[in-house]
């Protein structure tokens, strides 16, 4: 059954049997938009159909096999960090290589870098920190925020919307 994660079957004495069902409890979406899996509070992986899903907006994880645990536990000290800003991650993939990739809920793409899961915390609290300084300075909103590379060591790069580096040439005669 699929939203079955445990049954335990004992026998009541002389002439009966208790059935102890542990439900899988749906964290988030595993894997790409067009599959059907599902990952419990505990990491673990399962099928179901995603009609049956009670919770409206679960994030979507994915990641190398054998690893939805660490995505899971990656996803649970990431998410209060942008929530501090009131942005809401919606989804966090973790590649082959190990380089996380984090979407949020206003569009933006966040390239986080490699490693563990509470080095990325670390590197993305301080991007986070000086954020509302940089969105600031061009009288707009962390929501402008369109994407972010925090793969350089002592710094990163970002685009924001309606917000240009380059300076318009015009032609002189």
């Amino acid at each position: 059954v699929p939203w079955v994660r445990k049954a335990i079957v004992k026998r009541d004495f002389p002439n009966g049997l208790r059935v102890v069902l542990q439900e899988h409890q749906a964290a988030a979406y595993w894997g790409g938009e067009s599959e059907s899996r599902l990952l419990n509070s505990h990491g673990e992986v399962f099928e179901a159909n995603l009609g049956e899903v009670e919770q409206d907006a679960l994030p979507r994880l994915d990641g190398p096999q054998g690893q939805a645990r660490v995505v899971l536990m990656a996803y649970q000290q990431l998410k209060p960090i942008f929530a501090k800003l009131e942005l809401e991650l919606d989804r966090l993939e973790l590649s082959g290589r190990g380089s996380w990739l984090a979407q949020l809920d206003t569009g933006a793409t966040l390239h986080l870098g490699r490693g563990p899961a509470d080095e990325v915390a670390e590197r993305t609290l301080r991007f986070l920190k000086t954020l509302t300084q940089v969105t600031h300075a061009y009288g707009r909103r962390p929501e402008a925020l369109e994407s972010a590379d925090l793969r350089h060591e002592n710094g990163y790069a970002i685009r924001m919307r309606g917000v240009s580096t380059q300076v318009a040439v015009t032609g002189k005669k």
